[in-house]
């Protein structure tokens, strides 16, 4: 699409990339990303300054930023194999919400996140790179980065920003904090990134590519739910509900304006549930991150080149 895309950032511009959570949706970004590197010529973590994710696109960003990961080793993190194990050894014996455990035991996660984040901590991020959870004792929001929290290892930042209610249980961090999933406060980071890069970097102009996970548009019937408890409201995403991030999409585009770029739709046949492994749903994923390129290549290029 792009013959003889170069990258050239101008002066004095730094770049965020903000990375969404939403489960196994946020493979639909590394797929765009990863279209981005063949264009550009250049590794994702060499273009932007700052990576900010929460939940999956959490784990993205520690990815990219804490260990500079390529699109292609992304893909190999996001295998049919780790998703397995990620999810292993459910507690549920059927699809209801009301259990008196998660879903998950968390084992094969934090397998996973060993033989990728090994004993390394934050401070030791190739980039800068911050993750969104939430403190279940303090009651708020918790950023974990490399220049505040150096001392916090990545696999902790990791397990902490998943650590989505109902699926995984709360994570105890190195310094004895109990988190949660950070989506339950801001899903889409973006502001919070900019607010962050403007404290790094107070000199110099800060432009924020925002990356979601999907938006579920499938409509929700007034009246039957009306008569809902918390049995139906389950049953009918009121966690994605809650994790909904459009209006932070509205209120970065109101402040941030043309150095915000929002890349996302709606998730069409992509199964709404964040743990929806199949063939079948990840081949829909991989085809809406194809379509995101398609729609969303050529703004992203003016945007990285203005």
């Amino acid at each position: 699409m792009f013959k003889n895309f170069k990258f050239r950032p101008k002066k004095n511009t730094r770049y965020v990339l903000s990375l969404d959570g939403g489960g196994v949706r946020a493979i639909a970004a590394l797929v765009f990303l990863k279209h981005l590197e063949i264009e550009s010529g250049k590794k994702i973590a060499d273009i932007f300054d700052l990576f900010i994710g929460t939940s999956a696109g959490g784990i993205n960003a520690l990815n990219i930023g804490g260990l500079g990961m390529n699109a292609a080793d992304l893909e190999r993190f996001w295998s049919a194999e780790n998703l397995t194990k990620t999810m292993s050894k459910s507690f549920w014996d059927s699809a209801s919400f009301l259990q008196s455990k998660p879903k998950y035991d968390g084992v094969g996660k934090r397998e996973v996140f060993s033989k990728y984040f090994k004993d390394l901590s934050l401070g030791e991020s190739d980039k800068h790179v911050a993750v969104l959870a939430y403190d279940v004792e303090q009651r708020k929001p918790r950023l974990l980065s490399s220049y505040g929290t150096p001392g916090i290892k990545m696999l902790s930042a990791a397990s902490a920003t998943s650590a989505a209610p109902i699926y995984y249980s709360t994570f105890e961090i190195d310094d004895g904090s109990w988190l949660i999933d950070g989506g339950i406060v801001a899903n889409n980071p973006s502001l919070l990134g900019y607010s962050e890069a403007k404290k790094l970097f107070p000199k110099d102009h800060i432009k924020v590519l925002s990356i979601g996970t999907g938006i579920n548009r499938r409509k929700i019937n007034g009246k039957h739910s009306s008569k809902w408890g918390a049995l139906n409201w389950l049953n009918h995403d009121i966690l994605g509900i809650m994790l909904e991030s459009s209006i932070f999409d509205v209120i970065a585009s109101d402040l941030i304006g043309s150095d915000y770029l929002r890349v996302n739709s709606p998730t069409g046949l992509v199964n709404r549930r964040m743990d929806d492994n199949s063939e079948v749903n990840l081949e829909r994923i991989h085809l809406m991150g194809m379509d995101w390129w398609k729609e969303f290549g050529a703004q992203t290029k003016d945007f990285l080149n203005p």
